[in-house]
């Protein structure tokens, strides 16, 4: 039960949440998905996805919703407290790897500074040369 209720917490759901963060979020766009973010003030980051009937079928629009609440899951420890984040996909984004899809979505939190970076333990080989 308890994580059901923390898998609850990382969704926005509330329409005037959403609504906030599309009127005063930060926009940032790429090729396969819009993102808005703002922040919350609140002990833990929720992420959104919206997709219009302009999308597509519901069975593509609901495809779409699953793939990005996933991508959430998978990096919800990674994501840094106190952000609403909301996902406008575009229809390309069910037609890529979902490698490149994901790594396109932490590109772009990182960039925003809503997802933790990762730390480069690799040498640098340039000087030694």
């Amino acid at each position: 039960m308890a994580g059901l209720s923390t898998s609850r917490l990382l969704f926005l759901r509330q329409s005037a949440d959403i609504d906030r963060v599309k009127k005063l979020g930060r926009r940032c766009q790429t090729s396969l998905f819009t993102m808005l973010t703002y922040p919350s003030g609140l002990p833990y980051t929720r992420v959104g996805v919206v997709v219009g009937k302009r999308f597509g079928p519901a069975v593509k629009r609901n495809r779409v919703k699953r793939v990005f609440r996933e991508l959430a899951r998978q990096r919800s420890r990674e994501l840094i407290e106190g952000h609403d984040v909301l996902f406008f996909p575009r229809r390309e984004s069910l037609n890529v790897r979902h490698a490149r899809l994901s790594e396109a979505w932490a590109k772009t939190l990182r960039q925003e500074g809503v997802l933790i970076s990762p730390v480069d333990d690799r040498c640098d080989t340039s000087a030694s040369r």
